[in-house]
């Protein structure tokens, strides 16, 4: 059984390349509840955790895909690895024979950079390898990943990044290294929607909002159940989304046969939910990038009315 028999990517085989938690488990969870096939991967295992030593592992994600009305399979890789992502495409060839979407999720740079630190002072080992957790692995995949999805017409390319692409060609993102690699793959969207597009596929940037993952829950003490909690000490939180949201906005993109018009651009789950009309779990829609321009930014008081 691949999949929900009702669901509109039935048959649709994904790679979601970096989904152990946040937004990647979010897309993977909703690909599946809308029937596709979902490889997921990842470096935190049941048996092993990565140096962010927490508790989501790439197992559970593939369970939460099959609950969803998917099929969900786990399948531990380091990006970084070519010889393991090389691994990983030759196994989705050979048990499926096709790669429909990929979305290049992998990040895993939070305990990397340091806040408005210079380059001058930031640690370099740190800021170098979160560049090549944040860039070099998502070539490395698309490299060897791209020819599967290229066997098959309408294959989908999604590269996640934090900010739109008018936003961050604005505003300093954090440090000189975070702002390089969110900004990397933004451009990666633009150059593979170059390559891809007369070959018959499409690929995206795309950014959720201001994410409640796990790590941002444990951050601010809350738990998705009462997350609005948090609201006294961070009263901007109210424009937050959960991760479904962007999973619904991938799933959304993947089901359009006419997703082709949006090939190299960027996009954001608050603009797409407004194209197609889903809404995140609790039936709003966080309009996040556009909150921060015109309330978050110019420091107003937080206030959602018509955000979401």
């Amino acid at each position: 059984m691949t999949g929900s028999p009702k669901g509109p990517l039935t048959g649709r085989v994904a790679l979601v390349a970096g989904a152990t938690r946040g937004a990647g488990r979010g897309i993977a969870v909703e690909l599946g509840a809308a029937g596709a096939t979902v490889y997921v991967t990842g470096r935190s295992t049941r048996a092993r955790r990565s140096e962010y030593d927490r508790p989501e592992t790439v197992e559970d994600t593939a369970d939460l895909v099959t609950e969803a009305g998917g099929h969900g399979i786990a399948v531990p890789v380091d990006h970084l690895d070519p010889a393991q992502v090389a691994g990983l495409v030759d196994r989705i060839a050979r048990e499926q024979a096709r790669l429909d979407v990929l979305v290049n999720d992998i990040w895993g740079g939070e305990h990397l950079f340091e806040w408005d630190s210079p380059v001058w002072e930031h640690d370099l080992d740190k800021g170098l390898r979160l560049l090549r957790l944040a860039v070099e692995t998502h070539a490395i995949t698309s490299h060897h990943a791209l020819p599967l999805l290229l066997r098959r017409p309408g294959g989908l390319v999604v590269e996640m990044t934090d900010g739109t692409d008018a936003y961050n060609r604005d505003h300093y993102r954090n440090s000189f290294f975070y702002d390089l690699a969110k900004t990397s793959v933004l451009r990666m969207a633009f150059s593979l929607g170059h390559e891809l597009g007369p070959r018959g596929a499409t690929a995206v940037a795309l950014t959720p909002g201001w994410l409640r993952s796990e790590m941002m829950l444990d951050h601010f003490g809350v738990r998705e159940e009462n997350w609005r909690d948090a609201l006294d000490r961070v009263p901007h939180f109210a424009i937050s989304e959960t991760p479904r949201y962007v999973g619904r906005a991938v799933t959304a993109l993947a089901a359009d046969p006419h997703v082709a018009r949006f090939n190299g651009r960027s996009l954001s789950s608050g603009s797409l939910a407004q194209e197609y009309g889903f809404t995140d779990l609790d039936g709003s829609r966080p309009d996040a990038w556009r909150y921060l321009v015109e309330v978050q930014d110019p420091d107003k008081p937080a206030d959602v009315t018509g955000y979401r």
